[in-house]
């Protein structure tokens, strides 16, 4: 097998955070970023949204703006105080007042309801590669090359053979370069799983993507995690 690709885009292995009042709203939404490969949690009302961006990490916020408790102006602004998570925020509500707004309390985008799916995630891909610093789906890492788009990993320009889960784990700390990768997050992004069973299986794939790509490319932080170290 010569390079792995599977289902729709990636994109960024990304994790996303719905906060969405309308249940079927909120469902269609989820549905929709799973298909397309996210990793993606979903909240009702402003406070449980606003509590969980700021204790986890998200690559991205769709932010819906009438919201019970806490709007989204409100979670929007407590947000900005802690975090600069990007943020796009859905809303009914079209006026040019209404979205200069949204984009001056620190928004990164402003979408229409109802919109159409694929502007949405034409403009949530749009969003992660300009908070990551990407002009398009590639990452160049040295020798590797992993191509998002294709979902693809290339050494040296010819294709390596990865599984589904090996590609999901290089993509996901390829966009984190740099940064120490937990276990518990791989195993997440791999499973939706962090129990300990899980975390075994990380290290079974990660020694088969350092026998493919290099001890180098992927490296140990002992009692940490995994990171790829910038080039």
């Amino acid at each position: 097998m010569l390079g792995y690709k599977w289902g729709m885009p990636v994109d960024m292995s990304a994790k996303i955070l719905v906060i969405e009042d309308d249940l079927d709203v909120r469902v269609s939404l989820v549905q929709l970023l799973q298909e397309e490969g996210f990793t993606v949690d979903a909240v009702a009302t402003g406070p449980e949204g606003l509590y969980r961006a700021r204790e986890w990490e998200y690559d991205l916020i769709l932010l819906d703006l009438m919201l019970p408790e806490l709007d989204g102006w409100g979670v929007l602004t407590k947000l900005r105080q802690q975090k600069a998570t990007p943020v796009l925020m859905l809303t009914a509500r079209g006026e040019v007042d209404d979205r200069v707004k949204g984009l001056n309390e620190g928004a990164d985008d402003y979408l229409i309801k109802p919109y159409n799916e694929r502007e949405l995630l034409a403009r949530i891909r749009a969003l992660l590669r300009r908070s990551r610093g990407l002009s398009d789906d590639t990452i160049a890492l040295g020798r590797v090359r992993v191509d998002l788009a294709a979902q693809c990993v290339y050494q040296d320009s010819e294709p390596v053979s990865l599984t589904a889960s090996q590609y999901k784990i290089v993509a996901y700390m390829a966009c984190r370069a740099g940064k120490v990768v937990t276990r518990t997050e791989l195993s997440e992004e791999v499973s939706g799983d962090s129990d300990d069973t899980m975390s075994n299986v990380i290290d079974v794939q990660v020694h088969h993507i350092r026998r493919q790509l290099g001890k180098d490319f992927l490296q140990n932080r002992r009692g940490l995690g995994y990171i790829i170290p910038k080039p």
